[in-house]
């Protein structure tokens, strides 16, 4: 498990295309490291990403900056947005392994 970096915020800030992948995973550091009271452009990216089924939600709840309470994967059912279940049936088993693995 690596915490989010320099390069992560790299990856997310730049103009350049990047692979889906390496965008999920930052996105996936951001949300395990419950960084939900950053910029809120990256608030929003993280749950477009859990809601589109690329990300998980972290391991742990947590609150946003406003104080809302963000379940965690093991919170939520089975099947519904944040799950592994969820990517799975989006993106794939191998991929829903790799969120798990960041």
């Amino acid at each position: 498990m690596t915490a989010f970096s320099l390069k992560d915020v790299q990856t997310l800030e730049q103009d350049e295309e990047v692979s889906p992948f390496d965008e999920a995973s930052s996105l996936q550091r951001a949300i395990n490291g419950a960084l939900w009271s950053l910029q809120g452009s990256y608030g929003r990216s993280m749950m477009f990403a859990i809601e589109a089924g690329h990300c998980l939600l972290g391991r742990k709840g947590c609150s946003d900056y406003y104080g809302n309470y963000i379940p965690s994967r093991d919170e939520v059912k089975s099947g519904t947005k944040g799950s592994f279940d969820y990517v799975v049936d989006r993106m794939g088993v191998d991929w829903a392994n790799k969120m798990v693995d960041i």
